[in-house]
């Protein structure tokens, strides 16, 4: 079922809210900078996010093909939340881990799809994934 969740940076700059069916599933990624940040994330259509506070705040990380625009909190440096283009438009990318009021039972409970970025093989899971 889906449900309304707060989201924030460490020090609570950027906020934001997102409707989340956490059942459903999240995803881990091999790429680079998924690999070296331990990334675990859910995407959200546009109408399922709510920008709350700190665009002043977030600062943008580009790379690669560019697609995908990875936003973190100038202050504290986490990224809680980025956003890109796919095929079938934009979406938002939720690093689940920056939900504040998420249950610890909903994170274990989420299924976790894993996803060959690092080749750009996004339908095909990767060999190795005990690392993500």
């Amino acid at each position: 079922m889906k449900k309304t969740y707060k989201g924030s940076c460490h020090c609570g700059a950027v906020r934001y809210e997102a409707d989340l069916d956490l059942s459903q599933g999240t995803f881990k990624c091999n790429c680079s900078i998924c690999t070296k940040t331990r990334t675990w994330l859910a995407t959200v259509p546009p109408n399922s996010f709510r920008f709350l506070a700190g665009s002043a705040d977030l600062t943008e990380y580009q790379f690669n093909t560019k697609n995908i625009h990875h936003l973190f909190c100038k202050h504290c440096g986490v990224r809680s939340f980025g956003w890109g283009e796919g095929p079938e438009g934009k979406f938002y990318a939720i690093h689940v881990t920056c939900l504040d009021d998420v249950e610890i039972a909903e994170l274990i409970n989420s299924p976790i799809t894993y996803v060959d970025g690092r080749h750009n093989n996004w339908q095909s899971s990767p060999i190795e994934i005990q690392h993500l």
